[in-house]
């Protein structure tokens, strides 16, 4: 009988040697998992995403538009949020902005169209000099050829002006002046560089509303008169928006003399290398170029931009 006892005290104090080394073990797994948690919850707070305060107003052009309405609010902060934490897109723009802003900024000053049409430009072409859509449009305002020839650009094989800073920034002015003629609105102005005016005037007739932004029209148009919005805002603040560049970071505006040609060149190669560029380069500063010879008509003339050598170098930017 005693060795019956004792055989059971001895099973029952190794089942509680084994309970414990268990509840052991899984109190070491617990532990264990909670500082993975508690280390991820560590790395995840290091990293903070908040969503961008909205003004309570936003103007283009001196045109105020307010943002208590709540889908206006709403579609300015989607484009808002996306340009402050799209950092390397907005970077960029804002590199590029300081090459071709300077261009840009007279010609819309001489042709008395608002400095804001600017973003405008922008957000058509992400400020890309060779920018070609998928509809043919070309050059940093992204025109047509049917429309880039009605305001006044030569668009043919071997010259095509909508890549001609200054004179796209002309015929754009000149849309922007016979839209303004017929809506008496810039915001409408804006909105229908991307629509078209026929189109704009047809939905704003047809829905019965004066403004762009209060049309039922397709998500591309919708958004469009946002980003413009959205994108001057961040540009006017961009270290209340976490973006912090020096000069150095900036593209500079380089500077060129300007060849009038009145001859035709019968290998723009050539031409390069005698000015001491290659074609490459030749093309960088004159994307309007569009072959590799340029015929010149009786009469016609065109100015080709050649910068210095020593104006190519970083460290000619740096003070």
């Amino acid at each position: 009988m005693k060795r019956t006892n004792y055989a059971i005290v001895f099973l029952g104090a190794g089942f509680l040697v084994m309970m414990g080394l268990f509840l052991l073990s899984n109190k070491e797994a617990t532990l264990e998992k909670n500082k993975l948690n508690a280390l991820e919850q560590k790395i995840y707070t290091l990293s903070q995403t908040n969503s961008i305060p909205i003004p309570d107003q936003v103007d283009f052009c001196g045109e105020k538009v307010k943002l208590d309405r709540l889908d206006l609010r709403e579609r300015f902060d989607r484009e808002i949020n996306s340009f402050a934490y799209l950092h390397a897109t907005t970077l960029l723009y804002l590199k590029r902005a300081n090459r071709y802003f300077p261009i840009i900024e007279p010609v819309l000053k001489k042709n008395g169209i608002p400095d804001d049409f600017k973003y405008l430009c922008l957000i058509e072409s992400n400020l890309d000099i060779r920018a070609y859509s998928s509809a043919n449009a070309a050059g940093l305002w992204q025109m047509l050829e049917s429309t880039g020839k009605e305001y006044g650009l030569e668009i043919n094989s071997e010259v095509d002006e909508r890549y001609n800073i200054e004179k796209a920034t002309e015929a754009a002015c000149r849309y922007f002046k016979t839209a303004y003629a017929k809506y008496g609105s810039w915001i409408n102005v804006a909105a229908s560089y991307n629509s078209g005016m026929g189109k704009m005037s047809a939905v704003l007739n047809n829905q019965r509303v004066n403004s762009a932004l209060d049309l039922l029209v397709v998500t591309e148009t919708s958004r469009y008169m946002f980003r413009i919005l959205a994108i001057k805002q961040l540009f006017e603040n961009p270290y209340l928006y976490g973006f912090v560049l020096t000069k150095a970071d900036l593209y500079p505006v380089v500077p060129v003399r300007r060849i009038t040609v009145t001859q035709s060149i019968d290998d723009l190669i050539a031409f390069a290398q005698d000015n001491g560029l290659n074609y490459m380069l030749l093309k960088e500063y004159n994307p309007w170029l569009r072959d590799t010879k340029l015929t010149i008509r009786p009469g016609k003339s065109y100015e080709i931009a050649i910068p210095k050598k020593e104006d190519l170098y970083f460290n000619k930017y740096i003070d």
